[in-house]
Parts: C-alpha cells; structure tokens; sequence
C-alpha cells in the first residue's frame, strides 16, 4: 500500500448553529458553521436536500447564486437571502 499524501488535515474550533424555519414557499432546516477556514465566510448546508456551500455577504448578493446552489426558485430564494443576510456576518 503507498503512503497516503495529505493535502491538509487540519482541526478547529468552529461554531454551528441548527435553525429551521418555515418560509411562505417551504421549510428551510439549516446547519450554519462559522470557521476561520473559509476567510470568513459560513458554511450553510441545507439538511433537507443534501446541498452545502460557502457563503459570505458577497455571495448573497451575487444574482442566481443561491437558485443554483440549493435549487430554489426566485421566491424561495429570496426568502433565504432574507435570512442568510441577518445571520451572515
């Protein structure tokens, strides 16, 4: 067997928050990791359908990323931008 070559294999302390809340289109359950891996940004990974990225405010703000990520409409969308954007630092 070759040695196993390890781009990074780094712990640290990281902060999550679980939220889940019902939107006027669906429900959104939420895991939110705040980390110094990312420069900042958070990790929100969307439990119900298995889709995760990195988001910062920048993103938020970036047309259509959200609807590509989670496959959301524009409505629902928008409804987690709202939020995102009050959480997000």
């Amino acid at each position: 067997m070759t040695e196993r070559f390890y781009l990074y294999d780094d712990a640290e302390e990281t902060k999550t928050r679980f939220v889940s809340f019902m939107g006027e289109n669906q429900r959104y359950d939420l895991a939110i990791t705040q980390t110094e891996r990312y420069y900042g940004k958070s990790l929100v990974l969307d439990l119900q359908g298995s889709r995760f990225a990195i988001i910062g405010r920048d993103d938020l703000e970036e047309p259509g990323y959200l609807e590509s990520v989670f496959k959301l409409t524009a409505e629902e969308a928008a409804e987690l931008r709202d939020f995102l954007g009050e959480t997000i630092m």
